[in-house]
């Protein structure tokens, strides 16, 4: 396994355990605020989600400002887990390509930007999997706040134990 399929599906189970411990919580401790983020469990998991959604169909060329509007927050953690599966697909699918093509330092335009800017792909595909890391972070903290204990400390090396690599 390449750098790139270890991070990317790192990243994609990490966030998937996180949710796994959250289909326990009430809709109440789901949404209780915090002084941290995105203040609660449920927005934090979604802008997480939607950030892999929004980048990926971006650099694949085919999103829209009115797309945004598809994408509803507040949904249940087993929606969050549909989407998140969904969503590493295609990042896992955009990645593989600039990879194959070693455009690392071709650009493409972020037409959400305002003006619309030119990036990296390289550096946006950097960006997604440390954007997740620092929420997941946010999320561990807020999980323990509510009580949630033996929860994954969601590094590199401990995913490959668990995954039998």
């Amino acid at each position: 396994m390449d750098l790139l399929d270890r991070l990317l599906r790192h990243d994609a189970w990490t966030t998937r355990q996180l949710l796994f411990r959250c289909e326990s919580l009430t809709d109440e401790q789901l949404d209780r605020e915090f002084d941290i983020g995105h203040k609660t469990v449920r927005a934090t998991l979604d802008h997480i989600i939607f950030n892999v959604e929004v980048w990926s169909s971006l650099m694949a060329g085919h999103f829209t400002r009115a797309d945004i509007e598809k994408l509803s927050p507040g949904q249940s953690v087993s929606n969050l887990i549909e989407r998140l599966d969904r969503a590493a697909a295609d990042l896992a699918k955009v990645s593989r390509a600039v990879a194959q093509r070693d455009g690392w330092d071709d650009r493409w335009v972020d037409t959400l930007d305002s003006p619309p800017a030119e990036k990296s792909y390289g550096g946006s595909i950097a960006h997604i999997i440390t954007h997740s890391m620092h929420h997941r972070a946010q999320l561990l903290y807020m999980l323990r706040r509510l009580g949630l204990e033996e929860l994954p400390e969601g590094d590199v090396l401990s995913w490959e134990q668990q995954a039998g690599l």
